[in-house]
């Protein structure tokens, strides 16, 4: 019997994400920021062109978004972005609330001291995105930011269901936001939530979450009344 020795001084190396997967993560924030919109036909060529990659990996996230249902194929001409009814942004928000603020409560005691500084690292790229008005990177880097905190809670099939429910919705307003000048505020809110968490007040980071998504139903998702909101302001 022939035995293969075994192999010594190698190293296991870390999985990377595939082009396939980053483009994916792009173009599905794209859809949700607004950025692509429905009622356009977005080809893959000219896709592929804008993120500096062939057509296939464009075509091989494109065609995962129409399995989530974010996007419908166009024979012979390229994708469509599926059109949300504000009564699927309403509903899809009440599930979150009633998901989200009460894992984030279960997970605040769970939370160890370590994450804590990786936490509030990605609390300052949300606020440098939103910022920068940089719509999709904002999106990409708040949902990373609520999913890993998610997960503290230890329940794997939440944080799937809640990543899902998340690429569910379309969040027009987020430009209007950016131009009065108010979305950085709403970005800082995490920062809010991080201090609750080191504090070990479970209550207060329930209810900060709970604010924070109550965002998409009044600010995020409509940018008339976004737009409404900035100039009441402006004429305080």
């Amino acid at each position: 019997m022939v035995t293969t020795p075994a192999t010594r001084n190698v190293v296991r190396l870390q999985k990377q994400p595939s082009i396939r997967e980053t483009v994916k993560k792009a173009l599905r924030s794209a859809i949700i920021s607004g950025e692509m919109q429905p009622g356009q036909v977005y080809s893959g060529p000219s896709l592929a062109e804008q993120f500096g990659v062939s057509a296939t990996p464009i075509r091989e996230a494109m065609l995962d978004l129409v399995r989530e249902g974010l996007v419908v194929a166009m024979p012979n001409r390229g994708f469509q972005v599926t059109e949300v009814a504000e009564k699927d942004l309403v509903e899809v928000t009440q599930i979150r609330l009633l998901l989200e603020p009460p894992a984030v409560e279960i997970a605040t005691p769970l939370v160890p001291a370590d994450a804590l500084p990786g936490l509030r690292a990605q609390c300052d790229l949300i606020v440098r995105h939103a910022e920068e008005g940089d719509l999709v990177s904002y999106l990409s880097a708040d949902s990373d930011f609520h999913l890993a905190l998610l997960q503290h809670a230890g329940n794997d099939r939440l944080t799937e269901l809640v990543a899902s429910l998340r690429s569910q919705t379309r969040l027009f307003g987020l430009a209007a936001l950016f131009r009065q000048g108010r979305l950085a505020a709403s970005a800082r809110e995490h920062h809010a939530m991080v201090d609750a968490i080191e504090q070990g007040d479970a209550a207060l980071a329930r209810e900060l979450v709970h604010a924070h998504i109550e965002h998409v139903l009044t600010d995020w998702s409509d940018p008339a009344a976004g737009e409404a909101a900035g100039e009441a302001v402006g004429a305080s």
